[in-house]
């Protein structure tokens, strides 16, 4: 089997030490540049051997690196995260915020994404906490909160342009995801939907709740829809509740993300942006697209 090896860094002393010392434990092709701090490698062989032997070449530099059949990686259907994956900041913690219950908020926030806390429930405990927020939060929440992290549209609009699907969903809320996926140019999105009653939230998230069986069914959905296998899918996201879709697509990718879901990845994403999971499917940066 052919493998490529693709290394992403916005340290260009960590990517040519990279090189140096996978050279030294590997038996790689010539690198082939595919964009600024990105290069690519085939290899033979076995691929768990082989990401076990680049992780552990490359423990401790600021390199991000994905080992993959070279055979299909370029992916047609893209799965992603919204909150903490192409956005910046976790929506309902920014909400909290302007309800004054950030604090209380957030930490049920971060044990559930590390999957100490079951998803439905730590959601609906969480929203609970911004009855009576007045609708007006939600505007100036979107407005002076939420970003695009960095690469976000390049990767979706590039992707789109190619030809992939790419679908955002998310255990936050439809008010964001709509927004944000017309933002950063997402085919369709899917979240939750907060109940609300006289100018104001209830407390109250309307059912089913999309969670991680929902995430891992709307890739499932989405490919058939598509006649896709699997291994042509690509998820990424940060949370436990992404952890289903990341491991059955056939490149699943953590971003930035919790211990957990980082160690049962195909791939992780800690030091560049968005636009490495583009490098990783072997798109040049000459193919970039921004509309």
């Amino acid at each position: 089997m052919t493998l490529s090896i693709t290394l992403v860094s916005p340290d260009p002393q960590g990517l040519a030490d990279a090189v140096r010392l996978l050279d030294g434990a590997l038996a790689l092709s010539p690198p082939r540049i595919l964009g600024p701090g990105a290069l690519d490698f085939t290899s033979g062989g076995d691929l768990s051997s082989l990401r076990l032997a680049t992780g552990e070449a490359l423990a401790g530099l600021a390199v991000d690196y994905c080992v993959q059949p070279t055979a299909g990686r370029r992916k047609r259907l893209l799965i992603a995260d919204m909150d903490s994956t192409i956005i910046g900041c976790e929506c309902l913690d920014e909400l909290a915020d302007f309800a004054g219950v950030k604090a209380a908020v957030s930490e049920i926030t971060e044990r559930a994404m590390r999957g100490e806390l079951e998803f439905e429930g730590a959601l609906r405990e969480r929203v609970a906490m911004l009855a009576g927020l007045d609708l007006s939060a939600l505007k100036d929440c979107y407005e002076q909160r939420v970003r695009l992290n960095p690469g976000a549209r390049t990767l979706v609009t590039t992707m789109a342009a190619h030809g992939a699907r790419c679908l955002l969903v998310s255990g936050g809320f439809t008010y964001f995801t709509t927004r944000v996926a017309e933002a950063a140019g997402f085919h369709e999105d899917r979240a939750n939907r907060l109940i609300e009653a006289a100018g104001a939230l209830t407390g109250q998230v309307a059912d089913p709740i999309l969670g991680r069986e929902a995430k891992l069914a709307a890739l499932r959905q989405e490919s058939g829809r598509l006649g896709l296998d699997l291994s042509a899918t690509v998820a990424i996201g940060d949370g436990a509740n992404d952890l289903a879709m990341i491991e059955a697509a056939g490149l699943g990718i953590a971003y930035r993300a919790k211990p957990l879901v980082a160690a049962r990845a195909d791939a992780r994403i800690d030091h560049a942006d968005l636009t490495a999971l583009l490098y990783f499917q072997g798109y040049e940066a000459e193919a970039f697209r921004e509309t």
